[in-house]
């Protein structure tokens, strides 16, 4: 699992390269830095201790240490700088990837999915992968370029402790393997724990409300609690292996170092290595195992984003719902050209039967039709369909003679307004609100809008008016007012087709008696289609379709009442 996440990170990290190149050849200057640092500091003492040199011979050897410490601080800095920008580089590129993949390739949840997990993924998940991008591979470089330095180094000097040094570091290696296999595991399990905690905690805030009203609010506590001692249990638990790394890894370096010492004393008092050679040695020692203790360190600091990165990896390589052609044909104009259904089956993945099956249907140029039918029906599985949110498992839908698939989706829903069962309302006016529709329309055009689709009144009431800040922070609009705001926008867009998801659903009778007086000024010269379970709004339409279980059950015209038949 690890080996696939580095791989697919490898991938994502394109943009990042000359930041991971440039961490490489600081890397490379570091390791030689610290051989320089140690031959130096070792001249310096032997120097001082056994010849008795003073300041004036040793002056040289002073400013050329601290011109090596200079240096050595630099190349750290601009080591640390270079994996910082590499990591916010991959950061911004992994979490632009996703929000494109998710609004334009594939929208919309899949069954298994959880809102609050996702979330997770992209928020903290991705910004504990600053810990991998900026700690662990410099790490990794470091790790590779200081022993291999340092060994060349002391080879000439004690083959004796550079044979040990050889012997000690692949079994420091072992055993940080050993112990990361198991803390791979122990942070995935955090993670799912963490994944839990926050989509729990995501619903329980979006039905503060309807948990209040049932008496519910002290179960779903007790839940949170139970969810977060897990989240705990599993948190104290990585800890656990992550002190216990971090006490074998300095164990193994030093007891390598020990022996080192050990060795280098030895051949001092016998005579065969001298004092300058054994303080270079000595002093090398510990150099050559830092860079290790600290890929262990890093290893467990980067271990959440790498768990989350295989979340991420695994959202983006699904396949898209809606793939855009290679060769898009141009869009039709459902304004000319009738809407066909020919029949058009899908299924979710995950469920046993298909929610849509063998449905045949032709829609003319400006026709009002609506799709009623119960809960589950698949009245909203047709409308998702008609948006290119998915594309039907069998059968085709077609405007004119051109098949949807062929069309680029992105030009095929510019052709749309679409109006859903519950208007998300975002931070900012009423105006910012409406004009989502067609960003950068003006003022005048916004206003007939709002007053076409009956927010006069409401915006009249309003202290600033339609610029009003609603939203998260704001003032919060009624259901009936922020349907309001949905026609609205629909009222804004030119789009020849509207597709309206339960407009009135939830709305008490007179609210949606306006609601259904504006979708009837919506219609005019538009094709529409409602997707209601109001007989009294479905009757203002031309011809009325029923669903059931997924199939066309009637087809009537809704003012005659005669049967028509159901397009081929």
């Amino acid at each position: 699992m690890s080996d696939r996440v580095d791989r697919r990170l490898a991938h994502e990290s394109v943009a990042a390269r000359p930041h991971f190149a440039a961490a490489v050849v600081l890397g490379v200057a570091s390791a030689a830095i610290v051989v320089a640092q140690a031959a130096l500091l070792a001249h310096i003492i032997s120097a001082a201790a056994i010849r008795h040199a003073g300041l004036s011979a040793l002056g040289g050897s002073l400013v050329a240490l601290a011109a090596v410490l200079a240096a050595r601080a630099l190349l750290q800095g601009g080591f640390e700088l270079s994996g910082r920008l590499a990591a916010t580089r991959v950061m911004a590129v992994l979490r632009d990837r996703l929000a494109r993949h998710l609004l334009l390739e594939r929208p919309g949840l899949r069954p298994a999915e959880r809102t609050g997990e996702l979330a997770a993924a992209a928020v903290q998940g991705v910004d504990s992968l600053e810990s991998y991008f900026a700690g662990y591979l410099p790490a990794i470089v470091l790790a590779t370029a200081v022993p291999v330095a340092v060994l060349a180094w002391i080879v000439p000097i004690d083959w004796v402790c550079a044979l040990i040094l050889a012997i000690t570091v692949p079994i420091l290696i072992a055993f940080m393997i050993i112990i990361g296999l198991g803390a791979q595991s122990r942070t995935r399990s955090r993670w799912q724990a963490l994944s839990l905690l926050s989509s729990h905690f995501l619903d329980v805030v979006r039905g503060l409300e309807t948990l209040r009203a049932h008496r519910r609010e002290r179960a779903q506590a007790q839940t949170l609690a139970r969810v977060g001692e897990r989240y705990r249990e599993e948190t104290m638990s990585t800890l656990r292996l992550a002190f216990m790394s971090s006490l074998v890894l300095e164990l193994c370096a030093m007891v390598g170092t020990a022996l080192v010492a050990a060795t280098i004393g030895v051949q001092l008092t016998g005579g065969h290595l001298t004092l300058d050679a054994g303080l270079t040695v000595l002093l090398l020692a510990p150099e050559l195992y830092s860079p290790l203790r600290q890929v262990g360190q890093q290893f467990h600091a980067s271990a959440d984003g790498l768990a989350a990165a295989a979340r991420l990896l695994e959202v983006l390589g699904e396949p898209g719902t809606v793939p855009s052609p290679s060769a898009p044909r141009p869009a039709g104009d459902p304004r000319v050209s009738p809407i066909s259904l020919e029949s058009v089956s899908h299924a979710y993945p995950g469920r046993p039967r298909e929610v849509l099956s063998d449905v045949s249907l032709t829609i003319a140029p400006g026709e009002l039709v609506a799709i009623t039918g119960r809960s589950g029906a698949g009245k909203s599985t047709l409308a998702a369909l008609l948006l290119r949110l998915a594309d039907p498992v069998a059968g085709r839908i077609r405007c004119g003679e051109i098949d949807l698939r062929d069309v680029d989706p992105a030009a095929w829903r510019e052709r749309i307004a679409w109006v859903p069962q519950r208007a998300t309302l975002f931070a900012g006016s009423i105006a910012e609100n409406i004009a989502l529709a067609q960003p950068g329309a003006a003022p005048a055009r916004i206003a007939r809008a709002a007053a076409s689709a009956g927010l006069s009144e409401i915006v009249a009431a309003l202290p600033d008016g339609l610029e009003t800040v609603i939203g998260e922070g704001g003032r919060q609009l009624s259901a009936g007012q922020g349907q309001r705001v949905a026609l609205a926008r629909a009222f804004l867009s030119d789009a020849p087709l509207v597709v309206l998801d339960e407009p009135t659903a939830n709305l008490d009778a007179d609210t949606a008696a306006v609601i259904a007086g504006a979708i009837e000024r919506l219609a005019r010269g538009r094709t529409t289609v409602l997707i209601t379970h109001d007989l009294r709004l479905a009757a203002r339409a031309g011809r009325i379709v029923e669903l059931r279980d997924g199939r066309i059950v009637s087809n009537l015209a809704a003012c005659v009442g005669a049967p028509l038949a159901v397009a081929a």
